[in-house]
């Protein structure tokens, strides 16, 4: 099995450069979520289009409190690993 393409610590440092989570509160945990962190659907907008620009691909449009940090790592690192394959 390959290293992830996109990890826990890839994830905390885009929502602190791109939504303003402070550095303190960043977490290790992949079984919160947002508001866990007190972001909310603004800070989640802000992480699909980072992710559209960074990935070419956004997270689906659903309601952003039912995504868990552990969940947005492993659809991210699934969908990079499939585009990394077919180049």
């Amino acid at each position: 099995m390959s290293a992830p393409l996109f990890t826990l610590a890839d994830l905390m440092s885009l929502l602190t450069t791109k939504a303003g989570l402070p550095v303190a509160a960043q977490t290790a945990d992949p079984a919160l979520g947002f508001e866990d962190l007190d972001l909310d659907s603004l800070a989640f907008l802000q992480l699909q289009g980072e992710l559209q620009d960074t990935y070419g691909f956004e997270l689906p449009e659903e309601d952003f409190k039912a995504w868990t940090f552990g969940r947005i790592v492993a659809y991210v690192d699934e969908r990079a690993a499939d585009r990394s394959q077919a180049a």
